[in-house]
């Protein structure tokens, strides 16, 4: 008797869409009163300009409708600018229309996003004149989401999970709660954790973006919310969406969401697992029993570049404490492995092509979504049009590649960790030719340079407890 075993929800690229709640005409309909004009800096804070919603209107008129921002704003950490960033110059923040949401964390609150731009057009790295600007991670993305289409013929589709810890006081470090991994006892009816996931999810649900389940998560005060498929750049625009809805709900419930990547040591840490799926536009269908030549080649590419992109995926020195060996994290060998929680890289839903993806664990809430979905695309195609094999071998378990010894690591192909440390990651990603290709000088040397004061701010303080408390309230 033959037995149907294909499971998942199947998505693909035609079928998901930006779901975007709002249109601009429907502003004063529904009661909208002030658009922040959002972006994410390198350093991935979220920053926004709330304009009433009148003065909103008058600037879509204009051909480039947007605002003027100094363009030190993307090199700011506090109230220090990092090397490389001055006090000279502005961009335009050109408004995207197709990103405007509801807040319905606030009543008569939207959001937009946009695209750093030049306000009049200027040589760019091709000498050709142009109003991009390298250190846009959007306009980076959408650069990548687009030459993989038009060059390599394919499609990506991404998912979030996003992790946090609830907190009643960030000093002393305090817990909303202690409860198991994914227990009743972590969100019992009437309580205020409870409370608080029921409003962020229906508060992203009202937003236009998919959520597919919350449930709490192992340390305490932790939990997830699981948000649906969306091609790159419309993932990570949610993304961003969904991490300040987390943020802003907790804060009317009086509590502290923080994305700190370990709060507690003794416990799992917080991470931003990332679902990618693989879609051929011309190809053959996915076969059951094994990678597609695409997915193969894919996979075999983002091994390849992972080292270079722990910098962007894993940006923070506290990162690095949550990347070890046997924690749930993923571990620290380069490799991947069917539904494998102790590898960088899982392949989940193996046997079934339409819900097949791979989930990247390799990625915390500290990271810009954008930066970091550019360096994974760009890998991942680069293998693709080069037709390169995936030569690192399925690793399912029952061990994973920490326990196991040199020589069998040796004949999977697993010869590469993660960087270690933060020191590390910089290192690799200022020598990898492919960070060079996807980001270009411009965008690399001034994440660096930002990156570097970052680190230096975030670990500033004398004692470990200082320095998690410091990184609590930063993310």
């Amino acid at each position: 008797m033959s037995l149907n075993h294909i499971h998942g929800v199947q998505y693909t690229p035609s079928t998901v869409s930006i779901a975007a709640s709002i249109k601009a005409e429907d502003l004063e309909t529904l009661g909208i009163a002030y658009v922040r004009l959002t972006w994410m800096d390198l350093t991935s804070l979220v920053r926004y300009r709330a304009i009433p919603v009148s003065y909103f209107l008058k600037m879509l008129q204009s051909p480039r409708p947007g605002a003027a921002v100094g363009k030190c704003i993307l090199g700011m950490v506090n109230v220090g600018f990092a090397e490389d960033f001055s006090l000279m110059g502005e961009y335009l923040y050109v408004i995207d229309p197709t990103t405007l949401r509801l807040c319905p964390y606030e009543e008569g609150i939207a959001s937009v996003l946009g695209w750093f731009q030049e306000k009049a057009p200027a040589l760019g790295p091709d000498g050709h004149l142009t109003l991009e600007v390298e250190v846009c991670p959007r306009t980076t993305l959408h650069r990548v989401v687009e030459h993989a289409k038009m060059k390599a013929g394919v499609e990506f589709l991404v998912g979030f999970e996003t992790e946090f810890i609830l907190l009643k006081s960030t000093n002393p470090i305090e817990a909303v709660s202690y409860h198991d991994y994914s227990a009743s006892s972590g969100l019992p009816t009437g309580s205020i954790e409870s409370r608080v996931l029921r409003e962020m999810s229906d508060a992203l649900i009202k937003a236009g973006i998919e959520v597919t389940l919350y449930h709490p998560e192992a340390a305490p005060g932790q939990y997830e919310i699981v948000t649906g498929p969306l091609l790159p750049l419309e993932a990570a625009d949610a993304l961003i969406h969904t991490r300040e809805t987390i943020i802003n709900v907790a804060v009317k419930h009086g509590l502290k969401a923080t994305f700190a990547p370990r709060v507690y040591m003794s416990s799992p840490g917080s991470a931003a697992h990332t679902h990618i799926s693989v879609h051929s536009l011309n190809g053959p269908q996915k076969p059951v029993d094994a990678l597609s030549a695409v997915e193969s080649s894919f996979i075999a590419g983002v091994l390849k570049h992972l080292p270079a992109m722990a910098a962007v995926t894993l940006p923070t020195p506290a990162s690095y404490k949550r990347v070890m060996d046997g924690v749930a994290s993923g571990g620290t060998f380069v490799c991947w492995g069917t539904e494998n929680r102790e590898a960088p890289v899982r392949l989940t839903n193996a046997k079934s092509p339409g819900s097949r993806n791979f989930e990247l664990r390799f990625l915390d809430g500290t990271c810009n979504p954008h930066l970091a979905l550019a360096l994974i695309l760009a890998s991942g195609t680069a293998a693709i049009l080069d037709h390169e094999e995936l030569t690192t071998k399925d690793c399912p378990g029952p061990r994973s590649a920490a326990q196991l010894s040199a020589t069998e690591r040796e004949a999977l192909g697993i010869t590469e960790r993660l960087p270690l440390d933060w020191d590390s990651a910089r290192a690799k990603f200022a020598s990898s030719a492919i960070v060079d290709e996807t980001f270009g000088r411009e965008l690399k040397v001034k994440y660096l340079s930002v990156n570097k004061l970052l680190g230096n701010t975030l670990e500033q303080d004398d004692t470990e407890l200082e320095r998690l408390t410091r990184i609590v309230k930063f993310y």
